[in-house]
């Protein structure tokens, strides 16, 4: 009788509107209990995974990645790329923002806060956080964002809000 290999499974995990594919790939490894480093060798993609969680997009990602990437994931390639910012947009890689509004009605790394351009939260007219004002501890990768809060003080987000200044 011939052996039959064993295909893994994931629990899926569906990309939330706007999300950037640094909270989406964090998400997906939280679900399935992998590290950057197994998830960089499931998709064959090695160290891609953790650049990205650090939005590290030199080189660009490309259509084979993607492919890689969509195959375990179970996201459309072209889902996938929305997760990135478009093509000629400058992205921060450093500070972290996050608009607090936003991630309290739903709990989502927008790819947008990260974009050279972005100064403000568009939906709720509030300046971006780029740390906790509680503490002025920096945000972490939103990859790394599992309650919701602060890393080092536990405010959450949504509470923040309330330190936002409105334009």
């Amino acid at each position: 009788m011939a052996s039959q290999e064993i295909q893994p499974w994931w629990f899926l995990v569906e990309p939330l509107a706007g999300e950037s594919i640094s909270h989406f790939l964090g998400r997906f490894r939280r679900e399935n209990e992998l590290t950057v480093t197994m998830m960089g060798k499931i998709t064959g993609l090695g160290g891609t995974i953790g650049r990205w969680e650090k939005f590290r997009f030199i080189p660009a990602p490309t259509e084979e990645e993607l492919t890689a990437l969509s195959e375990v994931v179970q996201v459309e390639v072209e889902r996938l790329w929305q997760m990135f910012p478009p093509k000629g947009v400058g992205m921060k890689h450093q500070p972290i923002r996050l608009c607090g509004a936003c991630y309290g009605e739903e709990a989502c790394h927008k790819i947008e806060w990260q974009f050279k351009t972005t100064q403000f939260c568009s939906k709720h007219r509030l300046t971006l956080l780029s740390e906790c004002p509680n503490c002025g501890a920096r945000f972490q990768f939103p990859a790394l964002w599992v309650n919701g809060w602060c890393q080092r003080c536990f405010v959450s987000f949504r509470e923040m809000m309330e330190k936002q200044k409105s334009l």
